[in-house]
């Protein structure tokens, strides 16, 4: 009896003490995100030029909205005898849309328009996107990326975990003898990098599968971007990075670096990808891609 009066004590003690254990959050110093994936439908008559800056603030919180001093636009076509230099050199400056809003787009009080015309996009168009803050300057460089439409859309019916799954199937014909990489946007934050390495050329049918209750009647949206190779493996390491986690380009992964670099103090603009600051450098990615859409409604 003394024995098992000791071991119910003993229970008791183990289940009644509940100490409260604080976790240090390490803090950095606050970096900048650029959400600045431009996405082009040819149909239109401009660009939807749409940059908004957040920083990066401490664990379990939001990223707060920033501001800029100054963002502009530059773009052209390569230099066929020094690619990395553009000719016929065009610019939109940006101005916020609204006050503390973050987002920067075509700064309407300019004198001319500032807008950028679809007509004016070639496959070989190159953007350069230059943004100061808090006495940095920030630079990011990227190709105008097409892509090829969605041929069909329809629903499958195999599950692949889980009998709740819902299952679609994308068509599409990838261009012959092109290295064509594209970004699937499933909606709801999920998203699928894929190449054209062993499909050069054919006509392409894949599944994804939701896992998640899709309601009958309820209506989903597929979009299928453009991608050079770096945009490609970007959104490639978020995915592997953010799987389950609310969205590939909510909050970059910190352990991502986009294209975007830090180029203060720098003369020339237009040359600053081989910069040597491994550690000052923003989040987030610039990037002008065609876009394609198709929409169905689940059954």
């Amino acid at each position: 009896m003394k024995n098992k009066l000791t071991l119910i004590g003993l229970l008791i003690m183990l289940f009644g003490c509940e100490d409260v254990v604080d976790v240090e959050v390490p803090t950095t110093s606050p970096r900048l995100i650029i959400n600045g994936i431009l996405r082009v439908d040819e149909n239109e008559e401009f660009v939807p030029i749409e940059i908004k800056v957040t920083e990066t603030n401490n664990f379990f919180e939001e990223s707060p909205v920033t501001s800029l001093e100054n963002a502009i636009i530059i773009f052209g076509q390569p230099n066929p005898d020094a690619p990395e230099l553009l000719n016929n050199l065009a610019t939109s400056s940006l101005a916020e849309s609204a006050p503390g809003s973050g987002i920067y787009i075509p700064d309407p009080t300019f004198d001319s328009d500032q807008r950028i015309q679809t007509s004016s996009l070639l496959p070989n168009t190159v953007f350069i996107l230059i943004l100061e803050h808090k006495g940095r300057r920030y630079a990011a460089r990227t190709p105008y990326s097409k892509t090829v439409p969605i041929d069909n859309l329809v629903q499958g019916n195999e599950t692949l975990f889980d009998e709740d799954d819902t299952e679609v199937k994308i068509t599409i014909s990838d261009m012959t003898d092109i290295e064509n990489y594209y970004v699937f946007d499933f909606g709801f934050g999920e998203f699928l990098a894929l190449d054209d390495q062993f499909i050069d050329g054919q006509q392409f049918e894949f599944s994804y599968f939701y896992q998640k209750d899709l309601e009958p009647g309820q209506e989903i949206e597929v979009n299928i971007l453009g991608a050079d190779q770096r945009f490609f493996n970007y959104v490639d390491l978020l995915i592997e990075q953010t799987q389950n986690d609310g969205g590939v380009f909510e909050t970059p992964a910190a352990t991502v670096r986009g294209n975007v670099f830090d180029v203060t103090g720098l003369d020339n603009n237009l040359l600053f990808d081989n910069v040597n600051r491994p550690e000052d450098f923003p989040l987030g990615y610039f990037a002008v891609v065609e876009e394609f859409s198709q929409t169905l409604v689940i059954e």
